[in-house]
């Protein structure tokens, strides 16, 4: 699935051609992303995988092998060209390059004879030797001088980057030098010059000397979580499912009760008087069961205990600042509410005749108990092994410092970025055009925007377990890795995406260190556990 459209940074696309003339092949320095694969291991893409950087490496510079005609040049004696290398931020490196007049001279040379074999100039026949002014007449002097820049560019790039070559990361090469100044300032007879940065692979800085040894993580369990009371909950609700509502007369609203309740909201402004409407905080016929209330602003149930069905009530509420909806997160707020429906629940007795209802196959309360029980119990060790990796993890981000790479940050920003749609795909089929839009560099961009601070953590997450990972001499197995890449391409097939086989792997790689690395730290560190 392609998020974004290929993005040139390279030479070729720096220059702008004009009418029926095209220049020699230019260096094309593109980045390509494609979403993450592993269903199974979604789990790890929303907190942290292992990024081994070496393989980043491996494939940094397309544009390696370009240098051809002009390298034996170099070699032999001749001029050649001169780079001042700066350290930037962000793990970049930006290379000052000097290129020669002879080095101009032989680009100059070669971008005439490929002109030359390319263009039939009236008047001369095919491997007759064309003047060199009636060549570049023909072609355009223009289109003569841009080509000869790329492929000055195109041969001097590989010498300029030769000593971050182990370090560079892949699709990072980006021209800084403009190429209308580099027309401006180009002569066959003075040196050429340009700048060019390229993002390398960040140190990973340890805070402390000990780096991740000795390493000690407290774990905070959610109390919904329990084994014991979901599994009590869960009986209940079943319990509930099988009552019947009835209408209640002669009351008013009691804990236990469903009510359906028309709700209307005002905010308060600060010397006490209305304020504009809260329509987030608004519903009409909506069901409350009162026993479920965990999602409700605190004090809102208190305030309708006793309402009957037509009255109407309406009190203050302060929406506490850690309220999920970020709008409503400290708002004073009048509500007015009112009461349309009131019921209550006729439950059926609880016995073993109730058994096969709750819980199909069970002939008993006690076999009811136990099986719901059994789930809850594997659910409760999913959820802390969950919070086990993602507490560990965490740690790990505080204990590393990191110059995040802008090419780094972008890859991960999109991997994370495309298991997000695949997750929305999954849930609900998204039509082509809701595709293109979410896919759209816009949706990406916003996205690497909003959630920047989240994907520079687990990027400091990521390369501190790819440290470990290389530091303790840690594997996995290769059959591991062929059943998990095999596993991810037929996700991608499954759902009719796009896919690069390659980056799968990589990914897979990835997530498969990032467990052995958790496996590793989870034997050799001190790990609590407490509730909340």
């Amino acid at each position: 699935m392609e998020l974004a459209t290929t993005a040139a940074v390279a030479v070729a696309s720096a220059a702008r051609h004009h009418g029926p003339f095209s220049s020699p092949p230019a260096v094309s320095v593109s980045v390509s992303w494609t979403s993450p694969s592993l269903a199974s291991t979604s789990r790890s893409l929303s907190t942290s995988s292992s990024a081994s950087t070496s393989r980043r490496r491996r494939r940094w510079l397309p544009i390696a092998s370009a240098a051809v005609e002009l390298r034996e040049a170099a070699a032999g004696g001749g001029d050649s060209v001169r780079v001042t290398e700066t350290p930037q931020s962000g793990s970049s490196v930006k290379f000052s390059v000097e290129v020669p007049t002879s080095i101009i001279q032989e680009c100059y040379q070669l971008t005439l004879k490929e002109y030359a074999k390319r263009f039939k100039v009236p008047g001369f026949r095919p491997g007759k030797i064309i003047p060199e002014n009636v060549l570049i007449n023909y072609v355009g002097p223009q289109h003569v001088q841009d080509a000869t820049i790329e492929a000055i560019l195109k041969h001097t790039l590989p010498q300029a980057l030769s000593s971050v070559e182990d370090r560079a990361l892949g699709d990072s090469v980006r021209i800084l030098t403009q190429f209308d100044d580099m027309r401006s300032s180009f002569t066959l007879d003075d040196v050429f010059r340009y700048d060019v940065a390229v993002d390398v692979a960040p140190e990973v800085r340890w805070l402390s000397e000990d780096k991740y040894k000795n390493l000690k993580v407290v774990v905070e369990i959610d109390e919904a979580v329990h084994a014991e009371k979901a599994a009590e909950k869960e009986l209940q609700r079943r319990h509930k499912a099988l009552g019947l509502l009835r209408v209640v007369a002669d009351r008013g609203l009691q804990i236990g009760d469903l009510v359906v309740l028309d709700i209307f909201a005002e905010s308060i402004n600060s010397d006490g008087s209305k304020g504009e409407k809260l329509s987030s905080a608004e519903s009409t016929g909506f069901h409350l069961d009162t026993e479920e209330n965990n999602n409700l602003v605190p004090g809102f149930l208190g305030s309708l205990i006793g309402i009957r069905p037509g009255e109407t009530r309406s009190f203050p509420i302060q929406f506490p600042e850690s309220f999920e909806q970020e709008s409503l997160q400290g708002v004073r707020a009048q509500f007015t509410v009112v009461c349309k429906e009131l019921f209550y629940r006729e439950l059926p007795e609880m016995d073993d005749s109730l058994a096969g209802k709750l819980l199909p196959g069970c002939n008993t309360i006690a076999e009811v108990q136990e099986r719901i029980l059994e789930r809850c119990k594997e659910v409760e060790k999913t959820a802390i092994e969950q919070a086990t990796d993602n507490a560990i993890l965490d740690q790990l981000g505080k204990l590393v410092e990191v110059d995040v790479p802008r090419a780094l940050f972008q890859e991960q920003g999109q991997q994370l970025y495309g298991a997000k749609l695949l997750q929305v795909q999954a849930e609900r089929r998204l039509d082509k055009d809701q595709l293109a839009s979410l896919s759209s560099q816009r949706s990406v961009q916003a996205y690497l925007e909003d959630e920047k601070e989240n994907i520079t953590r687990i990027i400091k997450q990521m390369l501190a377990v790819g440290d470990i990972f290389k530091s303790e001499n840690l594997q996995y197995s290769t059959e591991q890795l062929i059943k998990e890449v095999e596993n991810s391409v037929a996700e991608f097939k499954q759902y009719n995406q796009d896919y690069d086989e390659d980056n799968i792997k990589q990914q897979v790689q990835d997530v498969l260190e990032a467990a052995k690395v958790l496996e590793w730290l989870k034997e050799n560190c001190t790990i609590e556990y407490v509730r909340r």
